[in-house]
Formats: C-alpha cells, sequence, structure tokens
C-alpha cells in the first residue's frame, strides 16, 4: 500500500508543480517583467531543490551531519511539500469547476461571452486568479500552521483507558501499565521540556513501563544526551522495551557493515545502562501479586516492503504453551503486525501495543472524530482497537521525526488498565 503511495506522489509531482507555478505565474502577472522572471525563476530552483532533496535523502543524509541539522532540513522539505500539495489540489479543482461550467454552456447553449458588471465597465478579476490567490492562501495557511504545531511538539497529553479482559484472575485487575513510544531522541532540542513529560508519566505510579520501539532517528548517539532523563523511569514490575524501524541503523549511509552493527549494538548498550530490558523475539514471566502473565517482545515487523521484518513471533513466543496463563501482553512496534500475523495466528494474545505511526503528528482529534492522513496507510493509525477478545493499541508517539511539530494530534503518554471484562 505504501509503495503504491509513493509511485502516485512520484507521477503526481510534475503536475504539482505546474500547477504551482501557474498559481504563481497568474499572481505576478502585473508585475513588471524583470521581478516577474526574478519570482517565477526563484520558484523553479527552489522547487527542483527540493525535489532533489526528498528522493536522494539517503544520499545526502551522511553519518558526518549533525543530527539536528538533518532534522530542521527534513522538516522544511516537509512542509513546503505540503503546502504545495494543497495549492495543487485547490487549482486542479478549480480547472474541474471551469471544465464542468464550459460543458454546461455547450450543451445548454448558455452565453459565455457575457458577465455580470462587465457592461457597466466594471474590471473583474478572472477566475483563474481568483483560484490562484485562494490556493497560494490556503498553501500560506498550512505552512503556518505547520509553523504553530512547532510550539505542540513538547505538550505532552496523558491518555488514560481501560483493557477488559476476559476470565482475568482479581489480582491482575487494574495492573496499570504505562507505555511509551517513538521517543526520537535524535529530534529533541529541550531537555527540560522531555524531563517534564517523564515527570508526568512517574506521577501516573504504573506498576509497569513498556516502550514499544524507536529510541533514535538515525544513529545511536542521539540518544547519549537524554540516557540520564529516561534512565529515571521505574515500576515496581521493571521498564521492558522493543525495537523500532529506526533503532535499526538503516536509514543513513554507513562507511561499511561493521560500522553500522557496531552502532545497533551500542545503542542496546544505551537501553541496558537506562535500566531498560531489552526484548528482541523474547518473553518474560511477570508475576504480580502472586499471578504470573507474560510480556511478550517482537522485532520490528511490517506488511510494507520499505520496512525490514526483523520480528519472529514463533521465537518469540516458543515455550508460553507449557504455561496456562490468564494475560499476555506483545510489545510489536509497527500496529500493521496485528492483522497480518496476531490476530490470525496468535489469537491467544490479549493485548498488543504498538505506535509507529505517530498519527503522522498532524489530523484533527475532536470528542467523537477523528482523522489524519496517515488513516490511509494504516487500519489502525491511532488508540484502541479491538476484534472478538483481542485488544491492540497504539500510541501516538512521544516525540516528533520529519515535521518537527504536532498539529491537531499531540505526543502521548498512555496509561493502560487492564480489567476484569464484563
Amino acid at each position: 500500500m505504501l509503495a503504491k503511495i509513493a509511485v502516485v506522489i512520484v507521477l503526481l509531482i510534475p503536475l504539482i508543480e505546474y500547477y504551482c507555478y501557474k498559481a504563481i505565474q497568474l499572481v505576478v502577472e502585473n508585475v513588471s517583467r524583470k521581478n516577474r522572471l526574478i519570482i517565477l525563476v526563484s520558484y523553479a530552483l527552489v522547487s527542483f531543490g527540493i525535489i532533489w532533496a526528498l528522493f536522494s535523502f539517503r544520499m545526502w543524509a551522511t553519518t558526518s551531519w549533525p543530527s539536528h541539522f538533518v532534522r530542521i532540513i527534513t522538516g522544511s522539505l516537509i512542509s513546503l511539500f505540503f503546502g504545495k500539495f494543497v495549492i495543487f489540489s485547490i487549482m486542479l479543482a478549480g480547472d474541474i469547476l471551469l471544465f464542468i461550467r464550459m460543458i454546461l454552456e455547450w450543451i445548454y447553449a448558455l452565453p459565455g461571452h457575457l458577465r455580470k458588471g462587465e457592461s457597466l465597465g466594471i474590471k473583474k478579476m478572472t477566475r483563474s486568479r481568483f483560484i490562484a490567490y485562494t490556493a497560494l492562501a490556503a498553501g500560506g495557511l498550512l505552512v503556518a500552521g505547520l509553523d504553530y504545531g512547532m510550539t505542540n511538539k513538547y505538550r505532552y497529553r496523558v491518555r488514560r483507558i481501560q483493557v477488559p479482559i476476559n476470565d482475568l484472575p482479581e489480582e491482575l485487575n487494574g495492573l496499570r501499565i504505562l507505555q511509551l513510544s517513538d521517543i526520537h531522541t535524535g529530534s529533541f532540542d529541550n531537555i527540560e521540556a522531555v524531563d517534564h513529560g517523564i515527570d508526568m508519566a512517574l506521577n501516573e505510579k504504573p506498576d509497569l513501563i513498556l516502550f514499544t520501539g524507536d529510541l533514535v532517528n538515525y544513529r545511536s548517539d542521539e540518544a547519549g544526551p537524554y540516557r540520564q532523563v529516561f534512565r529515571r523511569l521505574k515500576a515496581p514490575l521493571g521498564v521492558y522495551s522493543v525495537l523500532g524501524n529506526h533503532d535499526y541503523s538503516d536509514y543513513l549511509t554507513w562507511p561499511d557493515e561493521q560500522s553500522k552493527q557496531e552502532d545497533f549494538e551500542k545503542l542496546k548498550q544505551y537501553e541496558e545502562s537506562m535500566g531498560w530490558t531489552l526484548l528482541t523475539n523474547q518473553h518474560v514471566i511477570l508475576n504480580w501479586k502472586g499471578q504470573d502473565f507474560a510480556l511478550i517482545g517482537s522485532e520490528n515487523w511490517s506488511t510494507h516492503a520499505r520496512f525490514k521484518k526483523y520480528g519472529d513471533l514463533k521465537k518469540a513466543t516458543e515455550g508460553l504453551e507449557k504455561y496456562k496463563l490468564p494475560l499476555k501482553i506483545l510489545m510489536s512496534h509497527d500496529p500493521s503486525h496485528w492483522d497480518a500475523q496476531i490476530r490470525p495466528y496468535y489469537s491467544d494474545i490479549n493485548l498488543t501495543l504498538s505506535g509507529h505511526t505517530h498519527g503522522m503528528q498532524m489530523g484533527i482529534e475532536i470528542p467523537g472524530f477523528k482523522w489524519s492522513p496517515v488513516k490511509y496507510l494504516y487500519k489502525q493509525w491511532a488508540g484502541l482497537y479491538h476484534e472478538g477478545d483481542q485488544y491492540l493499541y497504539v500510541n501516538r508517539g512521544f516525540g516528533f521525526i520529519g515535521y518537527d511539530g504536532r498539529l491537531g494530534i499531540l505526543p502521548e503518554i498512555t496509561v493502560i488498565e487492564v480489567v476484569k471484562g464484563v
């Protein structure tokens, strides 16, 4: 699905560029010839630079570049692309409407040469220029909105939910699990704000803390400055984690495979130094108030071809069959894993915790309604889902990447209370 959308975007780029160029051309048509030429040539050069940068990211984003610089550049490119897409959409819609009107005038022989006000000698802005102004204004508003969203990147929201489990023993009723996901330390630029987020998490007094992947953006040293902050996470049953797609050092060009592997091992050492127990296709048996339950950790596994499949549920659950456990909780970074493997083949897993989508860091969430463009990539993209007796919770992410902010979809700290089913 993701590959198909990428192909569509690539095919649309010439149209997007054509309509954006046309919009600017219409708006500056009354500017002097020299200035108009400067504006249009400048726009063409900037557009070419944006397209080149987006499609050659792995070539220019090397290990020698500072992470914060890569973050700023990619964030700016994403904002500009979304703005241009809005301009394209409105200009295209305007042309479609004008085409429909032309057809109707032809069918019904409506006079097309006379417009209201022309007989009075009033000069009107052409319809195409009006659409161009509207498109540019809308694109500008989106970019302004994305700029505003940058002020929300540390505006953490605690979400508290209950998950009912049938036949849950009394000892496990009320078990409080705190989930964090997609921290992306390489994006952070305010250690005090992150520290406050950890304060909010600890104030929830969880029994168990789970992190569902993506500690870094591109390389392990991004986590270094924040180890002391995340080392503060403590819970009676401990802190457990799994790996996300960004944790494998796959997104930069390394000098050789050994350098990449060394960086990956360093990341795992960082998690250990923070007091986290990393589960790599493994499970542990935890005991709460005298009752055992299983915590399973899968490495990253996705239905989308662009993400490598490291997860192995068969290996992660091997040996669990000898226990008769009333509760099995799985950590798996990518929510597409749920429908593809977990529900069809592991129906005894009661609750799966995922992240990965970030809710795309932009969208609309109001009581009774939520929407984000990421819903067209992932069926389950934010919040709680259930099928039969199985539940999936998709965390919206603690951090951010790409777009340097949050617009409508705020960073999340999740508190899940496991309760007896009705």
